[in-house]
């Protein structure tokens, strides 16, 4: 299925740039010959289900995701940013003795209880010849339910669980979100997501290609070499996390004018603030646009558009995705009014890898995915966010989300950045305590920032205290990590 979609691309347009990155460029033609060219070494090498892919985004990944799909297997791309230990428990979880990569991880590698096989040892370039004069064999008999590809995902539980997405699950998310955000074979895409994090998979890897669309990589995030590549490669697709479009506002000496090309700027992976979306829009004239997804949903759940945008929303359920808010006993809840928010369609997942209890915990009888955050939907049907069910604190019997509070820190002039955690205390149960980033040239004080918060919500949310620091540990898309921030207490 995703690898027909691609040759179906390439029938249509062979000799089109399908995927660069600094170092190579690939036409349609040449990844279908390069992805052959990987199903052919894999398919010698190993027997098992699933391969390992630990690459950063490009056109290597490109072609070792096809590769691996066309081989008949499953894709686990694997996150590099994982210390040794975490890695291993995925590679174990998953049954992988293969790992597509680079000599760059050579000692990451060397960890692991799998074999490395380093793209540069491949001789793809005599390879890619060799496979464009060749016939190409057809791809492999596909249901729409068997397994394409296993990400693996900690959420905030901890240990990483395996996500089972399938070939119905991946194609339609590409497919419903093409349709909804009315994407076009002519629009270019800008890659600064890691492939290993499904936004970054699907965005950037798969709707591309089942488009025919061309991609441009940026390996490593960097605001010069987007704007260089702005510049150059004339994107008209931008999808990145909050931070990284804070990182861009605060490059200094980028012209107003550089992402004028842009069709969609999406914002998705965590809270977009607004002092960021007013930012883009007032110095570059660009509407960021809040998408919603999540791993186990393939990942698009809702999305925002240039022509129906609500700030502060995550935007409407895209095609074929449903929606419900619901209370702790599962029955609707009106519009406008908080509570779980659950997603039905056919991007989602078919559960957690070897863990049937966690997915008959997040999966109802009838295809419910309870996805843990808390939110509300308006009348209009536009999605908001307010907490994360796991997340919320119970201070004195009052149930605190960290948003809100996250939100009103933000709102302090010398703020850039916010996290909020729960801490124990003995006579209210639980506490919140905050951390702040200052803006560049401000301070604010612990007492100061208090006093902030205490002017704008009820006294049992205002933190225990506020504690300014240089940096906060993060995931490896960005995201706050706040199971290391609670052990920074």
């Amino acid at each position: 299925m995703l690898v027909d979609a691609l040759l179906q691309s390439a029938a249509r347009s062979p000799g089109k740039l399908a995927v660069s990155d600094p170092r190579i460029r690939l036409s349609y033609r040449r990844l279908v010959a390069a992805s052959l060219a990987l199903r052919r070494i894999l398919e010698a090498e190993t027997r098992r289900e699933r391969v390992g892919i630990m690459l950063p985004a490009g056109s290597g990944f490109a072609a070792a995701l096809f590769g691996t799909l066309w081989a008949g297997k499953a894709a686990v791309p694997l996150n590099f940013l994982l210390n040794p230990a975490e890695l291993r428990s995925v590679v174990e979880d998953a049954g992988i003795d293969r790992i597509v990569s680079v000599h760059h991880f050579d000692e990451l590698l060397g960890l692991l209880p799998a074999r490395p096989l380093p793209l540069e040892d491949m001789g793809l370039r005599s390879r890619i010849i060799r496979g464009l004069l060749r016939r190409k064999p057809a791809p492999p008999c596909v249901g729409p339910k068997e397994t394409a590809a296993v990400l693996y995902t900690s959420g905030t539980d901890g240990a990483p669980k395996g996500v089972v997405l399938s070939y119905g699950n991946l194609l339609s998310n590409c497919e419903d979100c093409i349709a909804t955000a009315r994407i076009t074979p002519d629009h270019r895409f800008l890659n600064v997501l890691p492939p290993f994090h499904v936004f970054g998979l699907t965005t950037n890897v798969l709707i591309p290609a089942v488009l025919g669309a061309s991609v441009h990589c940026i390996p490593r995030f960097q605001p010069a070499a987007v704007v260089q590549a702005m510049r150059q490669e004339h994107p008209s697709i931008l999808m990145a996390i909050p931070s990284m479009y804070a990182a861009l506002l605060r490059a200094k000496d980028t012209p107003p004018d550089t992402y004028r090309r842009l069709y969609l700027a999406i914002s998705g992976g965590e809270p977009l603030h607004s002092h960021v979306a007013d930012g883009f829009r007032s110095r570059f004239g660009i509407e960021l646009l809040q998408g919603y997804g999540l791993t186990e949903t393939s990942p698009v759940v809702s999305l925002n558009l240039p022509d129906a945008h609500r700030p502060g929303s995550i935007g409407r359920p895209i095609r074929n995705v449903q929606v419900r808010i619901v209370d702790e006993d599962g029955v609707h809840v009106p519009h406008g009014t908080d509570g779980d928010i659950q997603v039905r369609g056919p991007g989602v997942m078919q559960g957690y890898h070897g863990r049937p209890d966690l997915t008959h915990a997040a999966l109802s009888a009838d295809g419910w995915f309870r996805t843990g955050d808390v939110g509300r939907q308006d009348a209009d049907g536009f999605l908001y966010i307010t907490g994360r069910k796991k997340e919320m604190m119970i201070v004195g019997g009052e149930n605190v989300f960290p948003r809100e509070i996250e939100a009103a820190l933000l709102d302090h002039p010398a703020v850039a950045e916010a996290a909020v955690v729960g801490v124990p205390d003995a006579s209210r149960g639980e506490v919140p305590a905050a951390f702040v980033i200052c803006r560049e040239g401000r301070s604010a004080t612990d007492a100061e920032l208090r006093a902030f918060v205490r002017e704008r919500l009820a006294g049992y949310k205002v933190p225990r205290f506020v504690r300014v620091a240089e940096e906060l540990p993060r995931s490896p898309t960005g995201k706050v990590h706040k199971r290391l921030l609670k052990k920074m207490l």
